[in-house]
């Protein structure tokens, strides 16, 4: 409905098309990757770890689960910090990426 009054408000307008976002080219791994919750300075935080791949591999998918998630974070260590308690949302990002993801604790 909004795009037929759109049309006719606009009508010369060429609807581009908008290419999807290519999938990106990490390694994935044979061993699952751990996603664990903690407390740090009284701020739950989500770290990710167990990752045996590239460092700029890593740097990609932090970015990636970063943007996807709207959330500041860092890689320090070998390891995903994520600011806030986004397992369930993580865990599910990464296994639709096609890695095996293993919860711990809580």
């Amino acid at each position: 409905m909004l795009r037929d009054q759109l049309k006719n408000l606009f009508p010369n307008h060429v609807e581009e098309e908008i290419p999807e976002k290519e999938a990106s080219n990490v390694w994935l791994q044979d061993n699952p990757l751990i996603c664990k919750y903690e407390k740090r300075n009284g701020k739950p935080v989500t770290i990710i770890e167990e990752y045996n791949g590239a460092d700029s591999d890593f740097k990609i998918l932090s970015k990636e689960l970063k943007t996807f998630l709207g959330v500041g974070g860092s890689v320090k260590n070998e390891k995903i910090i994520i600011q806030g308690d986004y397992r369930d949302k993580i865990m599910q990002f990464l296994r639709n990426k096609g890695f095996k993801v293993k919860r711990v604790g809580g």
